[in-house]
């Protein structure tokens, strides 16, 4: 079993409380995901804003189409700074999520990502890391910076 971990940075031109408003509020998920993945938010009534032991159902469709449930629980807020979710239904084994947010100063924010996963079905899993998961993650995460710029201009 091999643990991965992929961690990506970004400048955000907006002050620390308009990116914690935004990136907080599971809703805006939806916002920075490629639509070929076809995301939907499943939880009703979800509040503005993550707290600590939150549940939240998603649908995904990550490979072929193929619809999944994912549910997340946010197990760690600490306001204007970080949050934490982890897969606790989906196609991971293990999935963690660190979400983290700099004050740069002069409108300007860095949010960092750092994501910590464990494929299921070992070895298999393992094999299919470098053709289909690690090139589908870099490309989540890319469309999600080009998104992240386009709604925050700056």
């Amino acid at each position: 079993m091999a643990v991965h971990t992929l961690q990506t940075k970004q400048i955000i031109r907006a002050s620390m409380e308009e990116a914690w408003a935004f990136f907080s509020n599971p809703r805006n998920l939806a916002k920075i995901t490629p639509p070929e993945l076809g995301f939907e938010v499943l939880t009703p009534d979800l509040p503005p804003q993550v707290y600590a032991g939150m549940m939240i159902a998603y649908r995904v469709r990550p490979l072929l189409g193929i619809p999944m449930t994912w549910l997340s629980e946010i197990t760690l807020v600490e306001e204007g700074v970080r949050f934490i979710d982890e897969q606790r239904v989906g196609p991971y084994a293990v999935w963690h999520h660190e979400h983290r947010f700099h004050d740069l100063g002069d409108g300007r924010v860095e949010m960092e990502d750092k994501a910590t996963y464990v494929l299921p079905f070992t070895p298999l899993g393992d094999l299919a890391h470098g053709i289909l998961v690690k090139p589908q993650l870099a490309k989540i995460f890319a469309f999600r910076e080009k998104a992240v710029r386009e709604l925050f201009p700056g």
